[in-house]
């Protein structure tokens, strides 16, 4: 009997919670000024022990109950919509929601698209255009990942972060963590040379690329997906040069103009991570819309085109959190600034918004 009555009050408390917030959305009204985002990474069920879990947003079951919920409260846009709003062409509809996807990982063809395409939702996907067709080239965190899940000693590896401690499976986690942590502080050449030191020095199967080729993505674009820009090797632009952040933005949208014609000159900062000098570069080549890490809402009336904040999702986001960071009331943060770190919502780790 106690637990039919526990049973009873969580399942009480949780009717109330969505009464109320059922509440809040009606309260919230259809202001047109206001854009919504939200940002996927790999929709994947988990299963071998080798593949990074902090940039799974959601499993295929997850991700289409949250689209169905989604689409029966806001309006699904398209990247031209958005864009045209921006620029003060056009309104947008009330309670606007724009879809976005990072990295381009295969399984957004295998299980996100038919989800959308059900829908009739005109996703963006942010390609990182130097690994399409090239299984050889992994992203970092995944490479460093499967190293650690795959080493072949146990024994402390000597001269790297202090040392890393590879016995069991709590000690793997933390080592993982300490080397992410490090690459991501490093100027990017000194952080691949160090990931490469790792992988070398644990040992593990090479593993191969998860990213599009370049056949699925034009099919995915006749389809309607919009393909724009995530930089050629996803370096982060305030770890490089200038000259650096020119050629990365600059050659993943030239990379894209050759392999699908025509596309919308937008960009996803890679993890997020931008400064003044990316800025500027980024203003200089034509870039109309660029979408950081910073978790909020835009308001059209303030919003910078090339500081678009986006609501996060990862495998932990329930529904109702979801439905509550896209209530106007989120978009009182304002535009982000770059007096503060522009890394504060990205990096690798287990919440949303990790590449």
């Amino acid at each position: 009997m106690t637990l039919l009555r526990r049973g009873a009050t969580i399942a009480a408390r949780v009717a109330a919670s969505t009464r109320a917030l059922d509440l809040l959305e009606r309260a919230d009204g259809g202001d047109p000024r206001i854009l919504r985002v939200v940002t996927y990474h790999r929709i994947l069920a988990l299963g071998d022990g080798t593949t990074y879990p902090g940039v799974v947003s959601a499993t295929p079951e997850a991700f289409a109950r949250q689209v169905a919920s989604l689409v029966s409260r806001f309006r699904a846009i398209s990247l031209e919509e958005a864009v045209s709003a921006l620029q003060g062409r056009s309104s947008l509809p009330p309670r606007a929601l724009l879809f976005t996807f990072d990295d381009a990982y295969r399984d957004f063809a295998e299980h996100a698209w038919p989800v959308l395409r059900g829908h009739g939702i005109p996703p963006v996907l942010f390609v990182p255009t130097g690994f399409p067709g090239r299984p050889d080239r992994v992203f970092w965190w995944d490479r460093l990942y499967r190293a650690f899940a795959c080493a072949r000693s146990a024994e402390m590896v000597p001269g790297i972060a202090g040392g890393l401690k590879l016995r069991t499976p709590a000690e793997r986690e933390r080592s993982f963590r300490r080397v992410r942590d490090r690459v991501k502080a490093l100027p990017h050449r000194e952080a691949m040379e160090l990931v490469g030191r790792v992988c070398r020095a644990l040992e593990p199967s090479p593993g191969e690329g998860a990213v599009l080729d370049w056949e699925t993505l034009r099919s995915l674009a006749k389809e309607g997906v919009s393909l724009c820009a995530h930089t050629q090797s996803h370096a982060l632009l305030d770890r490089i040069g200038p000259d650096q952040v020119r050629a990365e933005v600059g050659g993943s949208l030239a990379d894209l103009r050759r392999e699908i014609g025509t596309v919308q000159p937008a960009l996803a900062y890679p993890s997020g991570h931008y400064d003044r000098t990316a800025l500027r570069i980024v203003r200089e080549l034509g870039i109309e819309v660029a979408f950081t890490t910073h978790r909020g809402l835009n308001d059209l009336r303030s919003v910078d085109p090339l500081q678009l904040r986006r609501v996060p999702v990862g495998r932990r986001t329930t529904e109702a959190l979801l439905r509550t960071q896209l209530l106007r009331v989120a978009a009182l943060a304002g535009p982000p600034r770059l007096e503060e770190d522009p890394r504060r919502d990205s990096g690798l780790r287990t919440r949303p918004a990790e590449t």
